[in-house]
Formats: structure tokens, C-alpha cells, sequence
């Protein structure tokens, strides 16, 4: 089969298209042909194994995982003896953040972990690009006791985590302000922005407006420059680690004394995503309501993946970035 294999971190660059052997399903495994996936932040890092502490799971000086890719969906083609839960002839969809070895014609995944049939009125492409800011989307929402009406600032909402974060409150009854570049400003107001901040026009730390909670979708920003627009009693989350891992290290002060002294109640909480399977179930009860969208930058095949890490790594991206193989767009 045609996958993309990688034998050290780095750069695109290092991502080569080879034929490798069609891997076999264990007992408690199934066998995916793979329609369609994507390349995401969690993509990026990997294949650069930064932070430097992913090397500790991913492999110290090379990558323990020859194939990367994190999410996928496709075609249930064998079952290990073992499942009862997924048949041959399933269209599935699913995501592993610790490596799934997705960019490849066939991958073998348990069936116990991360997966659920695709949901209806979604094809291959969409299903395959939906679950990873899904997942760390709702991670973020679900640190914190969001109320109906509490007002939410959501800094990089047209990102992958950004855009799936604005539709996921929406759901949750949040009055949400958005903050993204001119061009996307009517695609945030349809997921269900109330408001929306123009980065390249005003600075959002500056608004007068204060907020319940501030959650920064691309980890630009800070605890100290989103302080002056939180509430008394406040919460920040970032999706990334902060400068010096100090969004790790104020939400344990926060844990342990309910807030950061001095900083007039006000917190920091860190998301540490660990339960992946429940967010697929959310998100595609969601898509079956018509709740919530796949939103697609642009398209590259297999062939092309390493120009869809060049684009995706400039931080500019819309939404998700997909990879499609054959049938990609078939429902």
C-alpha cells in the first residue's frame, strides 16, 4: 500500500511517499481503507516532536511511529476476532492524538478506542476532518461551568479548534465573541458568533467588554494580556502551553488555591484532553442535529501532503486542511 513515512523529526521535507506492507488487524483491532484524513496543529507537532517532551511518549531521537497522521475516515475492510462493536463494510471515522498512522491507503485501529460509525449526511472528506478541533474544542469548554449566557471570548475562532469551540457554544447557550481576520468574519457569524473582533484592526485585550471566560484557540495571547478583560473570578485557557509552560504552572496554582492571588479571583485551567471517544459521540450527535459543520480550507491529495504541512504550519489556515484518497467525497 502507499503511505507517507517519516524516519526523524523535522520539516515537511522529511515526509516520503513509499509502498509499505498492508498491516494485519489484532483480535481486538479493525482494518481501515482509508478515505480520507487531515494534517492539523497536532500533525505539525508531531512531526516536529515539539514541544521537546512529546519525545518522551513519540520516541526520544526518532519517531517510534514510521507513518504519522492523527484522524481519518474510511471503510471497516476486516475485523480481529475480538470486536463485536464494527462489521465489515462500516464507514468510520476516528482520531488518536498520539499517532494513528492515518496518512496511508489502509491503517489498523482498536476498536474499543477513539472511533464511531460516520455520522449520515456527511461524506469521507468531512467526516476525516472534523474530530481533532472538535475534541480539543470541547476540552476546553468543558474545563470550566459554562452557563447559558455567560460571555465567552474566543480568540483564533476561525482555526480548526476555533471554529468547532464557536459552534460547540453556541450549543451550549454562551454569548460568544469572536475574534479572527477580516475574510472570516461572516463565516464565524454563521457558526454563531454574537460579536466579532477583528485582529487586524483592533487589539481584543483592549475591549471594554469583560468576560466570563477567554479561551485562546491558537495560544497567541496570554494570562497577562487577557487579565484586564476577565470578570472577577474569571477563567483563561489556552490550547497551547504559554511562554515558559506557564499556562501548566498558574493552572496548578489555580487548582490548588481556586484562583491566582492577587489577580481578583481569577484563573487559569489547562486542557488535558483525555477522553476522545465522548467527544466523537458529541460531535456527531451534533452533525446528525445539523448543529454542527465541517469547515475545509483546502484539499491536497496523499501525493501532496508535505505542501499541506507548509500551509497549514503558516497559521493561517480556516478551518481544517484535508488529505483525501480514493472516494473521499462519496457518502
Amino acid at each position: 500500500m502507499k503511505a507517507i513515512v517519516y524516519t526523524k523529526y523535522g520539516s515537511p521535507d522529511v515526509l516520503q511517499l513509499k509502498e509499505v506492507e498492508k498491516p494485519a488487524p489484532k483480535e481486538n483491532e479493525i482494518l481501515v481503507r482509508v478515505r480520507a484524513t487531515s494534517v492539523n496543529r497536532t500533525d505539525c507537532a508531531n512531526l516536529r516532536a515539539k514541544p521537546f517532551i512529546m519525545r518522551f511518549t513519540m520516541g526520544l531521537f526518532k519517531p517510534k511511529k514510521k507513518i504519522p497522521g492523527t484522524e481519518f475516515a474510511g471503510d471497516v475492510v476486516k475485523v480481529g476476532q475480538a470486536v463485536d462493536t464494527l462489521n465489515v463494510g462500516d464507514k468510520v471515522f476516528g482520531f488518536d492524538d498520539s499517532v494513528l498512522s492515518s496518512f496511508a491507503e489502509y491503517l489498523v485501529f482498536p476498536a474499543s478506542k477513539g472511533i464511531s460509525t460516520m455520522p449520515q449526511g456527511f461524506n469521507y472528506q468531512q467526516a476525516g476532518a472534523c474530530i481533532e478541533g472538535a475534541h480539543y474544542a470541547y476540552n476546553i469548554i468543558n474545563k470550566v461551568e459554562l452557563k447559558k449566557g455567560q460571555k465567552v471570548l474566543v480568540n483564533g475562532a476561525s482555526g480548526g479548534i476555533g471554529t468547532a469551540t464557536v459552534q460547540l457554544l453556541k450549543h451550549f447557550g454562551a454569548d460568544i465573541t469572536a475574534v479572527c481576520n477580516t475574510k472570516n468574519i461572516g463565516l464565524v457569524k454563521s457558526l454563531g458568533a454574537n460579536k466579532v473582533i477583528d485582529y487586524t484592526k483592533e487589539d481584543f485585550t483592549k475591549d471594554s467588554e469583560k468576560y466570563d471566560y477567554v479561551f485562546d484557540c491558537v495560544g497567541k495571547s496570554t494570562f497577562g494580556k487577557c487579565r484586564p478583560i476577565l470578570k472577577p473570578g474569571g477563567v483563561y485557557i489556552s490550547s497551547e502551553l504559554g511562554p515558559w509552560s506557564q499556562n501548566i504552572y498558574y493552572s496548578l496554582i489555580s487548582a490548588i488555591f481556586g484562583k491566582i492571588p492577587g489577580k481578583e479571583g481569577k484563573k487559569v485551567k489547562f486542557p488535558y484532553p483525555p477522553n476522545i471517544l465522548r467527544s466523537i459521540k458529541l460531535v456527531k450527535k451534533l452533525i446528525e442535529e445539523g448543529k454542527f459543520k465541517s469547515i475545509i480550507d483546502r484539499s491536497y491529495p496523499l501525493e501532496e501532503i508535505a505542501d499541506a504541512f507548509r500551509y497549514v504550519e503558516k497559521g493561517q489556515k480556516t478551518g481544517n486542511v484535508s488529505i483525501t484518497l480514493a472516494g473521499a467525497q462519496e457518502f
